[in-house]
């Protein structure tokens, strides 16, 4: 009884520290501004249409589920950060949007068995630390022959390699979590879901992004607005030196990335996976 307590004790302060995290900075802006075109495309690879239940789950400020419900579904948004659930509902209630916004946790989802015809989740989920809990929660809630819907950030694309470069100068994970950009691996999400999810289809694209004239720029803006690299550089505050090379290793994956070479369009490769719940 004593682990439990303690497990849980610590499932909760991990899951404070996210709710922090993904509340700095302005994820709606960001959404807004470098990645709008990406709920869409995974709505239309759900095939939401008009009456269907829908659960996004991770849907921070809604980049998915406001255009579910403008397409006519019965749409919940949840997510573990009210701070972005209230930004969503603003601006839902801009575009003419009705939905219903829920505080969640991807791993313990309060919604039951089958009760979606769609449960999708647009470069969300993938940030929960425990991949084999998520699925299994995310499969729960979907009815038998409904859709599961997933774009996330593949772990060879700029995200996936962003990350990477940021993990030395983050605090170490909790036990038992994963790397995020894992659901961006198609065998991975594939094993996570098991037999309970059949007529899996999967392909990598891209999304072009176009703001950043050059790399410093991209990296003054993500330290700005962006959670995680807010909360990474926070944690190496009181050390310059590895500031400096935090900052230069950004700087140069931009480069990479063609930002800074006589054009100023990057593109960042996802995975869109969508299947039918088996039963």
């Amino acid at each position: 009884m004593t682990d439990a307590i303690e497990s849980t004790a610590a499932d909760r302060a991990v899951k404070a520290k996210h709710r922090k995290m993904w509340a700095l900075g302005d994820y709606a802006a960001l959404a807004g501004d470098l990645i709008p075109t990406l709920g869409p495309a995974l709505v239309r690879a759900c095939g939401v249409k008009a009456g269907d239940r829908v659960l996004d789950i991770a849907a921070g400020t809604g980049n998915a589920a406001i255009p579910a419900a403008l397409a006519g579904a019965d749409v919940v948004a949840c997510d573990l950060t009210p701070e972005l659930l209230d930004v969503g509902r603003q601006l839902a209630g801009k575009q003419g949007a009705e939905l219903e916004w829920r505080e969640a946790d991807a791993e313990a989802l309060p919604f039951g068995d089958g009760e979606f015809d769609t449960v999708m989740s647009c470069v969300g989920v993938m940030f929960a630390p425990h991949h084999a809990a998520t699925a299994h929660e995310l499969v729960r809630v979907c009815r038998p022959g409904g859709t599961v819907g997933l774009l996330n950030w593949t772990p060879e694309g700029f995200i996936g390699r962003m990350f990477a470069a940021m993990r030395p100068y983050a605090p170490p994970p909790p036990p038992g979590a994963q790397p995020p950009p894992l659901w961006g691996k198609e065998q991975h999400v594939r094993t996570l879901l098991g037999d309970r999810v059949t007529e899996v289809e999967a392909h990598r694209a891209t999304v072009e992004v176009d703001r950043f004239e050059r790399p410093e720029a991209f990296l003054d803006y993500f330290k700005a607005v962006y959670g995680p690299t807010i909360a990474v550089y926070r944690n190496i505050a009181d050390t310059p030196d590895r500031v400096a090379e935090l900052d230069s290793a950004l700087v140069e994956l931009a480069r990479q990335h063609g930002c800074g070479t006589g054009r100023s369009t990057m593109e960042w490769e996802y995975l869109l996976l969508t299947g039918r719940r088996s039963g």
